[in-house]
């Protein structure tokens, strides 16, 4: 039995580990895939910013601002906050570094961890990890619908099929403001508690947000955006749907989806997965067309999206699915003897730099044992060498899935693997 570690990971933050950190490694990397084919190119973001670039960006009605900030003070007595989401760090350097200024759309995309103090749950982490894309700059239909299918082509990738894409349209600056204050009418006559009353003052969306279900019994008839868009925004959704349906991608119309995020504007969308129960969210995103100049930079529209690597591993474990490569290494390799290992030592170099993979039995382990090493290692071929073989100029090579053995010279088995491996040698 192992003993105990006098110390744990915080709570609320996952540690993935081998092997199955391999499921992880392959979600992320088809999301940021299918980002880079669609065009978008790679921002790498600080992982703490000023408070206030997430107050302002954010919203501070937010439950993400006023409760689950991990905030903090730093020795130079500023206020500095980990990042909880993307898309207003996206917007800071996008100003700072004028990149609004240049060739539109600014397409980029980023991934890494987002901290949120959450109670911790399965599928709700205070670490959690994401890849998002944000497209700035320009107002088309056609960008929408472009980045709503970046990210379908990204679970598609993986394999995944229980999920379902919701779309709805938040409207803009032409019919906000009237179907704000016609909600806002609505809720006040309702026997609201004061915390949830002063919500609907601030920003009475989030009211229709509210998972409790007397709340949401209460506002089961409360107008929708949906159903008072302007001329304008009206025709901007149904040019997103139709462009859709012209790709292919299937969605279900939620009248009444709202984004945890105040930005939100127009296109709004989210990625659900019914197998998560309460955490069925994998992904989601939406246009933003004031946040650039609500954070000082030109009044530029946008549109992103943000996709949770730790939901949709777990989706696809519901699925009975997995993503990672059948093995660790592809190759093997088991030295008998100090000549032999040295020869292997310089055999495994020369095979990764012709673009295959290769572990070792380190340890001076007997063949038993290190054959055994190898079939854990998911390794499609060993290769067996003793000090024997060494002066003879030759390598024992056993494919793994067969059993099937022969021997190869030396100076021939990395263009032989190579070769039986798909690489092309360099």
């Amino acid at each position: 039995m192992s003993k105990a570690s006098a110390f744990s990971a915080p709570k609320g933050i996952p540690d993935y580990l081998p092997p199955a950190s391999a499921d992880f490694v392959a979600v992320r990397d088809a999301f940021v895939s299918a980002a880079h084919r669609a065009g978008y190119g790679h921002i790498e973001l600080p992982v703490f910013e000023d408070t206030g670039l997430f107050a302002r960006g954010v919203g501070e009605s937010t439950d993400v601002v006023s409760k689950e900030m991990y905030t903090f003070t730093d020795r130079g007595d500023r206020s500095v906050t980990l990042r909880p989401e993307g898309t207003a760090g996206v917007m800071r350097a996008v100003v700072e570094h004028g990149l609004d200024r240049g060739a539109l759309p600014v397409k980029v995309c980023y991934n890494g961890p987002f901290f949120r103090y959450e109670r911790p749950q399965a599928g709700r982490y205070r670490q959690l990890q994401q890849v998002g894309i944000e497209a700035i700059g320009v107002d088309d239909p056609a960008l929408d619908a472009e980045v709503v299918a970046t990210a379908d082509a990204g679970f598609r990738a993986l394999g995944l099929t229980d999920y379902r894409l919701e779309i709805t349209s938040l409207g803009d600056d032409s019919c906000r403001p009237q179907y704000r204050e016609l909600l806002q009418d609505f809720l006040f006559g309702l026997p609201l508690d004061d915390a949830t009353r002063e919500r609907a003052r601030i920003n009475p969306l989030r009211v229709l947000d509210d998972k409790r279900p007397e709340v949401r019994e209460m506002t089961a008839d409360a107008p929708l955006m949906l159903d008072h868009l302007s001329d304008s925004a009206r025709r901007h959704f149904d040019a997103v749907l139709a462009y859709l349906d012209a790709l292919g991608v299937r969605y279900t119309i939620n009248p009444r989806m709202v984004r945890g995020l105040d930005y939100y504007t127009k296109t709004t969308f989210e990625f659900v997965h019914d197998g998560l129960g309460a955490q069925s969210g994998i992904g989601g995103g939406g246009r933003y067309d004031g946040l650039m100049a609500q954070l000082g930079g030109q009044p530029l529209s946008g549109i992103g999206y943000g996709l949770g690597v730790d939901r949709t591993v777990l989706a696809l474990g519901v699925e009975g699915r997995s993503t990672a490569a059948a093995g660790r290494v592809a190759v093997f390799g088991v030295p008998l003897g100090d000549d032999a290992k040295r020869v292997l030592v310089v055999l495994a170099a020369s095979l990764r730099s012709a673009g295959v993979s290769v572990d070792l039995a380190y340890g001076d382990r007997g063949l038993k044992s290190a054959m055994k090493a190898a079939d854990r290692s998911g390794a499609r071929f060993a290769l067996v060498l003793g000090d024997r073989e060494v002066a003879e100029g030759t390598i024992g090579l056993k494919d793994l899935s067969d059993g099937s053995q022969e021997t190869v010279a030396i100076d021939a088995v990395v263009a032989r693997l190579a070769e039986s491996l798909g690489e092309v040698p360099r």
